[in-house]
């Protein structure tokens, strides 16, 4: 096995495009991806990349400047992705299930002024208020009837003609056809890989706040390089994978879109997960790759459609963004015959940091190996100046050449993640004599609700608007099927009436599905510490203990 200080070394950082233009020479007619039947090879893929970088480049994108994609996970999420690179741009990834104020917040943060989305109400309606608020500058607006099969095509053009925008005509709007039909070539743009940002992934990073991870070229490539290790199984030019984790979250980026793009795989495109037709998918194309988070092996696994399908094509299969149970990995197997393992990493880390290997050699509970090039210590949780010895328990600190530049305006916040070259996580964990981590609490405060950070303090602040409100607490409680949840603590204010079904109600309109309490308690008191300030270390106990108890009970 190299040294870190050997892969490193033999590591050199180029701009994440040239990924994709080095599979269209050596498999320019593969399928590059499939949407719901209609497939694309990666020569197409690379026209359109081409097109679009022109236009891109005549709007005046440049480096300097952030493009927001609030896209599913369908063709324009790709190819305006690498276009945006190829231009010397940097994308800023939002979920499309986000409501208005969140997205008004990330692309004020991240001074987004042109964002690239769909006609679908559901997504523009939303994109296009901020833009009312002078949030905005342009809408790029890209439609769905162009990237569907006939006779889907003509069916959702007939029957879900209520689903789709109506788009203004004024210069505030760029409509993709238009956009790709500009004459001329993009000019080539010089790119410094390890300064240039690629990507601004948002996260919650230590505090809660949302803030941009600085995600360069070098860190990118690094990441995609070392998952080119990780899957040295994988046959080059062969693989299909499966991507219905949505592109926005990072891992998905990565491990699903990224990593095609290197194996020149197929990208089997879910815009949402929906069990028949994931199960069919899988069948009708024979998925061979498979990266996804616990809650949808287990949905998987717990679906009485399952045992219909034959699910044995799936060879390579990582899980993510949780910690993933031994059930739940065990009968995934029995499903497929693959094997199943767990993988750790952060938004910080482009994001992957390590990984069990991909055969029989994995260990349940842990969460792997590191990947090539990346070097771990743990910090003593009592005395931070102190590191602690193989073995023993303390905050995971990692360097790597995958991890992030820095956070988006944030210096400070910068300085305190990261110090002397290594990243601290926040998580707690030990590293065994053969090299696997295994990760036993988090230092941090957010919640892994089915692989997403779920902050508590964006579901404090959306609770603190309902006028009956006066105190509450946001923590996370275990979930059998997403991991965690969020359970909202909350005190009312003297003559406040309203109870948890209404509540609930009212936080549909301020915040996405995930972030949705699973339970809301009200109290006439909430815990504080000495100086005033609401706590949360007794209501985490009090969780902790009464679920103990439930579990001892059954």
């Amino acid at each position: 096995m190299v040294s870190v200080d050997e892969w490193r070394e033999a590591f050199k950082p180029r701009p994440v495009h040239g990924y994709l233009e080095d599979t269209i020479q050596a498999f320019g007619d593969r399928p590059a991806a499939d949407f719901m039947g209609k497939v694309w090879t990666y020569r197409d893929y690379g026209a359109m990349v081409e097109k679009i970088a022109a236009g891109l480049q005549s709007m005046g994108v440049r480096p300097g400047v952030q493009v927001g994609l609030c896209l599913p996970n369908t063709p324009y999420y790709t190819v305006f992705y690498f276009a945006i690179l190829k231009v010397g741009g940097t994308v800023v990834n939002f979920n499309p299930l986000y409501v208005e104020r969140e997205l008004a917040f990330q692309a004020r943060d991240a001074d987004v002024r042109i964002m690239v989305t769909m006609d679908l109400r559901l997504i523009y309606d939303k994109v296009e208020a901020i833009r009312r608020d002078k949030v905005l500058d342009t809408i790029i607006v890209c439609p769905m009837a162009k990237i569907l099969p006939q006779p889907k095509k003509a069916l959702f053009c007939l029957l879900k003609r209520k689903d789709l925008a109506v788009i203004p005509d004024d210069e505030t709007h760029v409509r993709y056809t238009d956009l790709i039909n500009i004459q001329g070539s993009a000019m080539p743009v010089a790119i410094e890989p390890l300064t240039h940002v690629a990507v601004l992934q948002y996260t919650g990073g230590t505090t809660g706040v949302p803030k941009g991870a600085m995600l360069t070229h070098a860190n990118l490539a690094a990441n995609i390089e070392q998952m080119r290790c990780v899957f040295a199984k994988a046959e080059v030019g062969k693989e299909k994978m499966l991507c219905v984790l949505p592109f926005f979250h990072v891992f998905a980026m990565t491990v699903a879109q990224n990593l095609a793009v290197i194996l020149g795989a197929e990208m089997v495109l879910q815009p949402r997960f929906e069990m028949k037709a994931l199960l069919d998918v899988i069948k009708r194309k024979g998925v061979t790759l498979f990266p996804g988070v616990p809650t949808l092996f287990t949905a998987i696994n717990n679906s009485p459609m399952t045992k219909k399908y034959d699910l044995t094509s799936i060879r390579l299969c990582l899980s993510g963004g949780a910690p993933l149970p031994v059930e739940v990995k065990n009968n995934f197997e029995d499903l497929t015959g693959c094997n199943l393992v767990e993988g750790y990493g952060l938004t910080e880390t482009s994001p992957v940091a390590a990984v069990n290997p991909l055969d029989e050699t994995s260990v349940a509970g842990s969460v792997g190996c590191l990947v090539p090039g990346t070097s771990v210590r743990f910090r003593d949780l009592e005395d931070p100046s102190k590191f602690v010895a193989e073995g023993e328990k303390g905050e995971v600190c990692l360097q790597g050449p995958q991890v992030m530049l820095g956070y988006w305006k944030l210096p400070d916040e910068t300085g305190q993640t990261i110090e002397d070259g290594y990243l601290h996580t926040g998580d707690v964990g030990y590293q065994d004599p053969d090299g696997f981590i295994y990760l036993v609490d988090r230092i941090k405060d957010l919640i892994l609700c089915s692989g997403f950070n779920v902050y508590p303090r964006v579901i404090e602040e959306a609770i603190y608007q309902h006028p009956a409100v006066e105190e509450c607490i946001v923590i996370a409680i275990s979930d059998p099927y997403r991991g965690q949840s969020p359970k909202a603590f909350v005190k009312l204010r003297d003559g406040g009436d309203v109870n948890a079904e209404d509540l609930k109600l009212f936080l549909r309109d301020h915040l996405s599905s995930i972030e949705l309490p699973r339970e809301i308690e009200f109290r006439s008191e909430l815990p504080k510490t000495m100086v005033g300030k609401l706590s949360k270390k007794e209501l985490v106990e009090e969780e902790e203990a009464k679920r103990a108890e439930i579990k001892a009970c059954h």
